[in-house]
């Protein structure tokens, strides 16, 4: 009988950690579905009234642009599940696609606000530049998986604060004069960086099948006068990182364009670029479709397998010729 007893008992906790176990799975598997989604779009004209707590025809120019930066570092902070790219527990530690899509966002706004302290905050090369958009731009390059002492999220919100106190003393004149110059050749110069950033992501997807391609580096081989030649590929773990790192980049810079379409309003109009904005917010917008396989696809050229990754190169390689003809309109007098 002891034995017998001995057994009930071992069999009764076996049976509650299992149940223990397959709870936590359960629930596991369910944040994950929550905290992996990616965030809704948002009205960047609507966020910025409220931001303000004005009316639309008080806001200044840049403010629409700076109010949109300030939401979209926000969302990868306050978004469903918060910051998940210094996860360090289940289930973020399981969620790469979300953390990537978090960075892809978040070079975006490195890139936003060193323009916004550098160009569009500064009259001339000589001017001196906003304390508080100096002191929050290297913030917001900290590292982006640092855990703890400090933690990711603590910098990005003092950089976010900083922020947002520029965007008071731009809308109000208070506790000195801020400043935000709507230029042609200060957007040109952002543009610049995008078409950068999206050449680069258009390349990466691509790699995704594989390619062989001239290297730029050495053009020709020694001894043979020919070009020298490199496959590119990118590892099949990594496949899925990009696409969601194309994604989170593009879902930042339609929110930001939009903005600027305000901001740089009149700046467009007298060059009749405005359209060609809106094109690219329209290329942009493409990208941000449903994905409803559990999985990115890799097919290899025509194959019964559709490739995701060269869908969303398709996407992002128009957007970019955008961005080099709405340049060269900048450009023109």
């Amino acid at each position: 009988m002891d034995y017998l007893s001995k057994f009930r008992t071992l069999s009764g906790w076996s049976g509650l950690v299992l149940g223990l176990v397959l709870l936590g799975s359960v629930l596991i598997v369910i944040l994950g579905w929550l905290w992996g989604s990616e965030p809704d779009a948002f009205d960047v004209r609507d966020y910025a009234i409220q931001h303000a707590g004005i009316t639309e025809e008080k806001l200044v120019s840049g403010y629409i642009l700076g109010a949109t930066l300030s939401r979209a570092a926000s969302t990868i902070l306050d978004k469903s599940g918060g910051y998940i790219s210094n996860d360090i527990f289940p289930p973020g530690v399981f969620l790469d696609n979300i953390s990537n899509w978090e960075f892809g966002v978040l070079v975006q706004v490195r890139d936003l606000a060193r323009v916004m302290r550098n160009d569009f905050s500064r009259s001339q090369s000589q001017s001196v530049e906003d304390q508080d958009l100096a002191k929050a731009e290297p913030l917001f390059n900290f590292e982006n998986d640092s855990w703890i002492f400090p933690a990711t999220e603590d910098e990005y919100r003092k950089a976010i604060k900083l922020l947002d106190r520029y965007l008071g003393r731009l809308q109000t004149g208070d506790q000195g004069r801020a400043l935000f110059h709507a230029r042609a050749d200060n957007l040109r110069d952002w543009l610049g960086i995008i078409e950068k950033r999206l050449g680069s992501l258009s390349q990466r997807l691509s790699a995704s099948v594989g390619q062989v391609r001239v290297d730029m580096d050495v053009t020709v081989k020694e001894g043979t006068g020919q070009p020298s030649l490199i496959e590119v590929k990118t590892p099949w773990l990594e496949i899925d990182d990009v696409f969601y790192e194309a994604r989170g980049t593009a879902w930042a810079l339609i929110h930001f364009l939009q903005a600027a379409e305000y901001d740089f309003g009149d700046v467009l109009a007298k060059k009749n670029a405005t359209v060609s904005l809106k094109q690219i917010i329209r290329d942009l917008q493409a990208t941000q479709d449903t994905v409803w396989s559990p999985m990115i696809l890799n097919g290899r050229g025509f194959g019964l397998v559709t490739n995701y990754s060269l869908i969303m190169t398709s996407y992002l390689s128009q957007a970019n010729a955008a961005v080099i003809d709405l340049r060269n309109l900048l450009e023109q007098g």
